[in-house]
C-alpha cells in the first residue's frame, strides 16, 4: 500500500497550496482566506522518489460549529496517516497555537515532520531558532507557492520510511480500472453532503445547517462490489446575482469543472424549498454540458400528501426536458430510497457508453421518417437517408441527407425522443449531428441550345396571350 502524508497545521499556513504542489493538480480550492479548507482532500503524489497518498485538512483552530466539525475531519486524517507534515506559517514565527497544535501531534506517537513554509525573502537563521521551542525537530524549509525545497522534504521523509514499505510504493501504481464518476449537484443547503455521507455509511464531508458549508469540489473513491466510484460532493450553485463572496465564484467554477469531468450526475432537489429557477438553470447546463442523469428529490418524508402532489406538478411544468432522467424521492437524512441511486447511476452510464450499431440507426430512422416525413423547404422535401454513432457520453448519432441543415428543431426533437424510446436508452441525453452532401452542380448553369432558347420564347409568348 502507499504511505499516507497528512498535512495539518493552522489556518492559512499553506496546506492547499502544498497539496497541489506535491499532486501537482488544482485540485484543492487556495485562497488567501483563512479556514478555506474544511474537508480531507485527498490525492496520489508526484514530487519525490516514489507516490504516495497526500491528503490536505481543514485548519486548526480550536473554533466552534463548523470549525469544530473541521477539527473532527482533521483528527480522522491524522488517525490514517503514516507521517504527518505539520506546517507552520515562518512569518508569523511561533503562536500559542502552533505550540498547541504540536502537543497534540507528539500524544499520537507518529512521527512528525516540521514544515516551514513562506521562507522565501526571510532570515532562515533566525527563523529557524525560534522555530525549535516547538520540539519537533530541525524544520525543513520550503516555499511552496513557489516550489522551493518541496522535493527535498518528501525525498527525505521517504528515507525515513521502513526498507519494505519504500520498495512497496515505489512498484505500485494507480489502480487502472475506470471507475464511474458520479457529481452529486444542487443548489445550496439541498443535502448533497448528507447523501454523500449516506452513501458511504460514514461522515466524510462536513454537513452543517448553514447554506455554503461545502466550498470544494471534494473526490472520494470508493467500491461497491467489484464495482468502483468516484463521488464527487460539490458546493452548492445559486444565482450570480446573489454571490457576493469571491470565493463563492470560485467554488462555482469547481463545481463546472466537477460536472464536465464526471461520468453521471444526481441532482439534488431540495423538496421543502420546491422547484425554483436555479434548479431549472442547473437541469438545463447538466443537458448542455451532455453528463447522464439522475434526479434525486430530497427530504421528501417531511412532506403532507398535498405537498408532494403540488411538487410533482412543479417538477412536471418547471422540468420537462428531464423526461428520460430516472427520479427518485429519497431522504439522505434517514436513508430511504438511497440505495437506488447508485444502480440508476449504473443504468445511466451505462445507456451513455453504449454502442450503437450503423443497421440498427439507419432502419429506426427510417422507421420515423415514414410515420412522420420531414416538411417541406422551399418546395423540396428534406431527406434523411440513413445514421450512425458519432460518440459516446453523451451518445451521439450523426445524421446524413440533405438540406438538413433546414430542418426545424421541431423535427430533430421527434427524432430523438423516437430514437431514445426505440433504443432504450434512460438516463442519458441524445444529441443528433446533421450533414448535408455536397452538390457537384451547386453554382453551374447549363448552356442552352438555340433550339431550347426558341421553346422558351414560344412558351413564354404563349403565357402572356393566356394572360
Amino acid at each position: 500500500m502507499l504511505p499516507v502524508f497528512a498535512l495539518v497545521g493552522r489556518p492559512n499556513v499553506g496546506k492547499s497550496t502544498l497539496f497541489n504542489r506535491l499532486t501537482r493538480t488544482r485540485d484543492a480550492l487556495v485562497a488567501d482566506v483563512p479556514g478555506l479548507t474544511r474537508d480531507r482532500q485527498y490525492g496520489i503524489g508526484r514530487v519525490g522518489p516514489g507516490p504516495y497518498v497526500v491528503v490536505d485538512t481543514g485548519g486548526i483552530s480550536g473554533g466552534e460549529g463548523i470549525e469544530a466539525l473541521s477539527e473532527q475531519q482533521v483528527r480522522i486524517a491524522i488517525t490514517e496517516a503514516d507521517h504527518l507534515l505539520f506546517l507552520v506559517d515562518t512569518r508569523d514565527g511561533t503562536t500559542p497555537a502552533d505550540l498547541e497544535i504540536a502537543a497534540q501531534l507528539r500524544r499520537t506517537g507518529k512521527p512528525v515532520t516540521l514544515v516551514a513554509n513562506k521562507v522565501d525573502h526571510l532570515d532562515w537563521t533566525l527563523a529557524a531558532g525560534e522555530l525549535h521551542q516547538l520540539g519537533l525537530g530541525d524544520p525543513q524549509p520550503i516555499a511552496a507557492l513557489q516550489g522551493r525545497g518541496v522535493s527535498a522534504l518528501i525525498s527525505g521523509i521517504f528515507a525515513t520510511l521502513p526498507a519494505g514499505e519504500e520498495a512497496a510504493c515505489a512498484e505500485t501504481e494507480e489502480a487502472t480500472t475506470e471507475a464511474v464518476r458520479v457529481a452529486v449537484v444542487g443548489r445550496p443547503n439541498a443535502g448533497k453532503s448528507t447523501l454523500i455521507n449516506r452513501l458511504l455509511g460514514e461522515e466524510r464531508v462536513v454537513v452543517y445547517d448553514s447554506p455554503g458549508t461545502t466550498r470544494d469540489s471534494i473526490e472520494i473513491p470508493f467500491a461497491v462490489g467489484e464495482r468502483q466510484y468516484r463521488l464527487i460532493d460539490t458546493a452548492g450553485m445559486r444565482r450570480r446575482a446573489r454571490i457576493s463572496e469571491a470565493i463563492e465564484h470560485f467554488s462555482v467554477i469547481k463545481t463546472l469543472q466537477a460536472i464536465e469531468a464526471c461520468h453521471v450526475a444526481i441532482l439534488v432537489l431540495d423538496a421543502h424549498a420546491g422547484i425554483g429557477e436555479q434548479d431549472a438553470t442547473l437541469a438545463a447546463h447538466l443537458i448542455d454540458s451532455g453528463r447522464a442523469l439522475v434526479m434525486a428529490v430530497n427530504k421528501w418524508d417531511g412532506l403532507t400528501p398535498d405537498a408532494r402532489s403540488a411538487l410533482k406538478i412543479a417538477i412536471e411544468r418547471r422540468l420537462p426536458f428531464l423526461d428520460f432522467a430516472e427520479q427518485h424521492r429519497i431522504s439522505a437524512l434517514h436513508g430511504s430510497g438511497v440505495g437506488l441511486l447508485l444502480e440508476a447511476a449504473d443504468r445511466a452510464y451505462a445507456s451513455a457508453m453504449r454502442t450503437l450499431p450503423t443497421p440498427l440507426l439507419t432502419r429506426l430512422l427510417e422507421d420515423a421518417v415514414g410515420e412522420h416525413a420531414p416538411p417541406l423547404v422551399r418546395g423540396r422535401r428534406i431527406k434523411l437517408r440513413y445514421a450512425h454513432q458519432g460518440g459516446r457520453n453523451p451518445p451521439i448519432i450523426v445524421i446524413h441527407g440533405n438540406q438538413t441543415e433546414a430542418l426545424p428543431d421541431s423535427y430533430q426533437r421527434y427524432l430523438i425522443k423516437r430514437l431514445r424510446e426505440a433504443l432504450r436508452l434512460q438516463g442519458t441525453p441524445l444529441r443528433l449531428e446533421l450533414k448535408s452532401g455536397t452538390n457537384p452542380f451547386a453554382g453551374r448553369k447549363n448552356t442552352l441550345t438555340p433550339r431550347q432558347r426558341q421553346k422558351r420564347g414560344r412558351l413564354r409568348a404563349f403565357v402572356k396571350g393566356k394572360r
